[in-house]
């Protein structure tokens, strides 16, 4: 795997051509697998001798993983992704009754109130910038940021820092010595996080789940605590950041589908959707690992290999997409063909709690933009985006647009 990242679709389609499960070599030459192809993933997800627990990851285990290993937080970090079983449950159960539709839905003012704000700073950059803003910056990141650091109880003081440590904590370019100073400075922010809420408690999930320890010292340890809270911020944010990312990308580049949904002939329901299938936010995300060796697809996988779930990939497999599978079509879905149900959120138990609430603020993000600024177009080619530094995170670092705010709607 290129630890610098770049656009997986080149590479997915070239292995996917071989099978639906390939080696790779993970930086410091660990060997590893991913799972490509729809429904090899779809099964391997929910496989009853696969596990997330890094107890089960064998060159871990071994000793052979150094602490400064870039991808290390992904296999090791105390919460709900590297649990199983009864434990996943009980982490999982203390978040996920905020995360409901219900609950979600009633955020939807907020969202929509903060969208607004944003647009606004996205124009006043713009006119500073001589009619281009970086729309990842000004819009498509501090929307999902607020609102999760909200739900949080997060100061807005925060945010820029805490966004600059999970952007390092999911590259998969970082040196040992990075990788190790952006965990430890994500452990004290977090630390100084619950320090806040433990002092002034308020109606957020950070002072709701100190509650829970503090109530019952057994149903969340202190590493768990910190743990949930930087699962929160990261996916909480990144996910959603490069769902915007891709989908404002995707609609400017294919403006006939722009015009399909502007005129009412597709939703932005169905944007989002085919965003997930068609430029999955997450590439390879890590990691799961055989309890035995297994079989799949034709492929084995040996006992405590580390394997990448190829969401990116899965999400243009012709044998579930059809061989249309690399066009970008937001009336895929409404066209009567079989076509498969992205795994881009995840399948199975470990299904993104989040799902809901990326839904949302995607929807209600590119709806208020286009009808705001319905001519906007990238302001350099799409080949000149440089791309985060991750095959973990699928999108581009920068995004500038021109708004032609002269033609806006409001």
């Amino acid at each position: 795997m290129d630890p610098s990242g770049g656009c997986p679709h080149r590479d997915n389609a070239r292995l996917l051509a071989r099978g639906a499960v390939a080696p790779v070599v993970l930086p410091g030459g660990v060997p590893a697998m991913t799972v490509l192809g729809h429904e090899a993933l779809k099964g391997f997800l929910t496989h009853p001798d696969v596990a997330k627990g890094a107890e089960h990851f064998a060159a871990l285990q071994d000793g052979r993983i150094p602490d400064g290993w870039p991808l290390r937080t992904f296999a090791t970090v105390p919460g709900m992704t590297t649990a199983d079983g009864a434990e996943h449950r009980r982490l999982r159960d203390l978040v996920g009754q905020a995360f409901t539709a219900r609950r979600v839905e009633r955020l939807r003012p907020r969202v929509e109130e903060l969208t607004a704000e944003l647009l606004d700073g996205l124009e006043a950059a713009a006119r500073d910038g001589d009619g281009v803003a970086d729309l990842r910056r000004h819009f498509a990141l501090p929307l999902p940021m607020g609102v999760i650091c909200e739900l949080l109880g997060v100061d807005a003081g925060h945010h820029d820092h805490l966004h600059h440590l999970s952007s390092r904590i999911v590259a998969t370019d970082s040196s040992p010595e990075e990788a190790v100073a952006a965990n430890r400075e994500m452990a004290d922010a977090l630390r100084a996080v619950v320090a806040a809420r433990r002092a002034a408690p308020g109606d957020d999930l950070t002072s709701a789940l100190i509650a829970a320890r503090e109530e019952d010292g057994d149903r969340l340890a202190e590493p768990e605590l910190i743990g949930t809270l930087l699962l929160m911020i990261v996916a909480g944010h990144e996910t959603t950041l490069n769902l915007i990312t891709n989908a404002v990308r995707a609609l400017c580049a294919h403006r006939e589908q722009l015009r399909l949904v502007l005129d009412g002939r597709a939703g932005w329901a169905d944007v989002v959707e085919e965003t997930l299938r068609w430029d999955s936010p997450v590439s390879h995300f890590p990691f799961r690992y055989p309890t035995r060796d297994l079989t799949v697809d034709g492929t084995v996988i040996p006992r405590g290999t580390p394997v990448l779930a190829g969401y990116s990939a899965a999400g243009r497999d012709e044998a579930a997409h059809g061989p249309d599978a690399d066009r970008f079509d937001v009336t895929r879905a409404g066209r009567g063909r079989p076509t498969a149900r992205h795994l881009s959120l995840g399948h199975g138990p470990h299904y993104c709690l989040g799902a809901p609430l990326a839904r949302l603020e995607a929807t209600t993000a590119l709806e208020r933009l286009f009808t705001r600024f319905p001519r906007l177009d990238l302001a350099v080619p799409e080949a000149r985006l440089p791309r985060v530094p991750s095959f973990v995170g699928n999108s581009v670092r920068t995004l500038p647009v021109r708004l032609r705010a002269d033609r806006a709607v409001r």
